[in-house]
């Protein structure tokens, strides 16, 4: 494919070709055969090259933080086809940002390395057991981290956990690598790294640490109680809609000069607020503009509540509708109009305003976002892993909504069409395909919800006690059973002209 304006061939990507990218594209401008390692970044994925390697790129671009450059790791055997992709082109990454009044264009560098994908994960823990690193971060999504769904607390049952905590030298998960090399740095009288969560995450940095440490003590207390004390763990909020990679954002990349592997589209907007908490040192990102602040539980409540949780209130829905995309889905008016009203009058109430940005204009900044048509994000993407997402985002604020007697009948709306989802098909008649690690029990739960609909609130595991809680029962019922009779769009338009 040649390069729609020029009509020259793309150029494929690596270190000896940057001179050679179109001149709009944006590039290092720093020498990167000069560059150092100090992170270990887990969960290569789209976000994190277009979010915090970004943030570490822009530095580097100004000639700081040399020393902090990236070492790409993933601990599942998939992560391997990336990091085929991402060596074969010098771990570079072009940046595409859309949006509706035009688009940009920019290869990042900031990550020099992706260790191999092994058993047992020697190099990614030898990595980490290296002084030279000194911050450990992770994006490995918010269903990640072994965490029991109802009480918060670690899933210390889980058979992953329990094989790391019986063969803790060759360790299953990213959680086990880093207990494990924290063990050789202790032993060898090197300082502890920080761990770094870069998920969407209430309190990412302190379920962090309960993992970390709850993991080591169930093999090694002793090293439990340094890492508690020696390791620290920041919380931060981060923020960027990434739509995943496909063979429409590759043709993309190429139509534009370029031929990326693994390229990366995103939105014209970022924000990171990050704890000063940083045993071993860390980059001055907010000299490219992140945010250090003690109080990043308020950044992080609004921006999951209103954001993350958002997402679910639409993309079930869209899911059930056929709608494609995220911009899809705000353009229906039935759907916007559901959004709207769930977000300012059941979500807002449980939202601190932060410096600069209330609740309400935060709402407004969303809807924006969410409503870029630029921004292919799919509806499946958002719905996925919702046994994670609603039990994350959407709970939290049903729970707080009911001690303080506020709606909770549009959250009981959520859930139902949540379920309406798990069922499997559309209003069309085509099959969702399977979207969540347990769906075949949430699939099977739905259909038999379908004529009884407390059944999915049975769902201890998820819903704890709220199947006890008559105001949202009561109202998730009702909904289902007329998602069922009527349809979403009949069913939408009745909650919001209430």
């Amino acid at each position: 494919m040649q390069n729609a304006e020029t009509g020259t061939a793309p150029v494929k990507l690596s270190n000896a070709t940057l001179s050679a990218l179109p001149q709009d594209v944006l590039r290092p401008r720093y020498d990167r055969s000069r560059l150092t390692p100090g992170i270990v970044h887990i969960g290569l994925g789209n976000f994190h090259r277009a979010h915090q390697a970004w943030y570490l790129h822009r530095l580097m671009q100004d000639g700081l933080a040399m020393d902090w450059a990236i070492i790409g790791a993933g601990v599942r055997p998939y992560d391997a086809a990336m990091r085929d992709r991402l060596l074969a082109q010098d771990c570079l990454t072009t940046l595409i940002e859309l949006d509706p009044a035009g688009r940009s264009v920019e290869v990042t560098g900031a990550m020099i390395d992706y260790l191999p994908i092994e058993e047992g994960n020697g190099a990614l823990i030898r990595q980490m057991a290296d002084p030279a690193i000194r911050i450990v971060a992770l994006t490995v999504t918010e269903g990640g981290y072994y965490i029991d769904p109802v009480t918060g607390g670690f899933d210390a049952s889980h058979p992953d956990i329990q094989h790391d905590a019986a063969n803790p030298d060759t360790p299953r998960t990213a959680f086990g690598a880093m207990v494990a090399a924290l063990r050789l740095r202790r032993d060898a009288g090197h300082g502890s790294f920080t761990g770094q969560s870069c998920d969407n995450l209430q309190g990412n940095g302190a379920i962090l640490r309960q993992t970390v440490v709850s993991l080591a003590h169930m093999s090694d207390p002793d090293l439990a109680e340094w890492i508690d004390a020696h390791t620290s763990f920041p919380n931060s909020m981060v923020d960027c809609i990434v739509p995943a990679t496909g063979p429409n954002e590759i043709a993309l990349a190429r139509e534009l000069g370029i031929d990326d592997a693994a390229p990366v589209t995103h939105e014209n907007y970022r924000q990171w607020v990050i704890e000063d908490r940083f045993c071993a040192g860390r980059p001055d990102w907010d000299r490219a503009g992140a945010t250090f602040s003690e109080d990043v539980h308020a950044y992080e409540a609004m921006k999951i509540r209103v954001l993350n949780g958002g997402h679910q209130v639409i993309a079930n829905a869209g899911e059930v509708l056929s709608l494609a995309t995220i911009a899809d889905c705000m353009a229906h008016p039935g759907l916007a109009a559901f959004f709207d009203k769930v977000e300012r009058t059941e979500i807002v109430p449980h939202v601190a305003a932060v410096p600069g940005m209330t609740p309400e204009a935060y709402v407004d900044l969303i809807t924006r976002r969410f409503a870029n048509p630029m921004i292919h994000d799919t509806t499946r993407r958002v719905a996925f892993d919702g046994s994670s997402r609603h039990t994350g985002f959407v709970l939290p604020i049903l729970r707080d909504a009911l001690a303080k007697g506020t709606p909770v009948t549009g959250l009981a709306l959520v859930e139902a069409l949540w379920a309406r989802m798990c069922a499997g098909t559309r209003q069309d008649g085509s099959v969702i395909e399977p979207n969540d690690p347990f769906w075949a029990d949430l699939n099977a739960t739905a259909l038999a919800a379908r004529d009884e609909p407390q059944t999915w609130l049975r769902q201890d595991h998820l819903y704890g006690d709220l199947l006890h809680e008559p105001r949202f029962a009561e109202a998730f019922c009702g909904w289902l059973a007329m998602l069922w009779q009527d349809g979403v769009e009949a069913t939408l338009a009745a909650y919001t002209r209430d």
